[in-house]
């Protein structure tokens, strides 16, 4: 499966006011890409096509609420009405609640639902139809490490992601069955400094937070614009993402420990919030269109991103690392130290 350079690209980005959407198009855009980005923002989304043009890029944008399908089936309309056709769909718009589950709404819960994962959903829909039409594409959709783990306070969210990741699995095979060179994958982002915790609804009686480590909405940026030149089924970004996978795996009862310990102080920070608030489950919110969250001081680099986007070397570094496993182990004898 061969994608086009990114230079020779259409793209959508869906969730693009602010986050790591709106680093994404940015991106996209000065790489050479046409953008058509898309969020409920509109002011968040202007100011962004204002900054994609002011150095001489292609950007357009549509107001969209991605609950409503007919909504996000014109984003895709849009941009092949103007742009001529649509090669990569990157989907990113999300929302939560933080709380305890029995202190969250049925309608709550269904609203989280509705746009974190029938969004997605929708999004799939609305852009299949013209990636087949053009003959390949990507399906680029953000998901989350809490698509392999859940977390305490975050139950709508992390139900969500895993639903993402259900429905995700499902459609790849049945593009492989058809034999369509549409690659689909996912990007499970681990903590990542953007303002989702600006606005998201929380009943903590505080601002919300991540548990540290985070990872700056770059490294997500980044494995996204890799995936849409370089067909990828999943991208963990963010180093501690991997070792939770890689846990998860091992021993779920361990995660579990682990998060009763750490997974509810270390969602909390010091600063008073009223669930009264305003939050962006049903309504945006302006203030926070920007890329970075308030979480800078609690960032560190990731080293394995890097790797996973050069294949040739990562697989020559795990050739060399079992090569000296085995020449340890060919050189022991029994009843000597290894």
């Amino acid at each position: 499966m061969q994608l086009k350079p990114i230079h020779q690209q259409v793209v959508a980005v869906v969730g693009a006011s602010s986050g790591i959407g709106r680093e994404t198009a940015f991106k996209f855009a000065q790489r050479g890409a046409k953008v058509m980005v898309a969020a409920r923002s509109e002011s968040g989304l202007k100011s962004l096509v204002e900054e994609i043009q002011s150095f001489g890029g292609e950007a357009a944008y549509v107001v969209a609420d991605v609950s409503d399908f007919e909504q996000v089936k014109a984003i895709a309309d849009k941009t092949v009405a103007l742009y001529g056709r649509l090669d990569t769909w990157v989907h990113a718009a999300a929302t939560g609640v933080l709380a305890r589950f029995d202190q969250i709404t049925p309608e709550e819960f269904q609203r989280v639902i509705d746009v974190t994962l029938m969004g997605q959903v929708h999004g799939a829909m609305a852009a299949l139809p013209y990636l087949k039409q053009e003959g390949r594409g990507a399906l680029i959709h953000i998901s989350s490490v809490e698509g392999v783990r859940s977390l305490p306070l975050q139950s709508p969210y992390s139900a969500a992601k895993h639903g993402v990741e259900g429905f995700l699995e499902s459609l790849r095979v049945e593009l492989q069955h058809e034999r369509l060179p549409i690659s689909v994958t996912s990007i499970k982002p681990a903590v990542i400094n953007t303002p989702y915790y600006n606005k998201v609804r929380t009943k903590l009686g505080v601002k919300p937070t991540g548990i540290p480590p985070y990872y700056q909405p770059s490294i997500v940026s980044d494995a996204i614009l890799y995936a849409a030149e370089h067909p990828t089924r999943d991208f963990i970004a963010g180093d501690v993402g991997r070792i939770l996978d890689v846990l998860q795996r091992v021993s779920p009862e361990l995660v579990d420990s682990i998060l009763a310990l750490i997974g509810f102080a270390g969602q909390r920070t010091n600063e008073p919030k009223s669930e009264d608030a305003p939050d962006n489950l049903y309504a945006p919110v302006p203030e926070y269109d920007r890329v970075k969250g308030d979480f800078d001081q609690l960032t560190i680099p990731t080293f394995l991103d890097w790797l996973d986007m050069n294949p040739p070397l990562k697989w020559g570094a795990v050739t060399f690392a079992a090569l000296g496993v085995a020449a340890l182990l060919g050189g022991w004898r029994p009843g000597e130290k290894v």
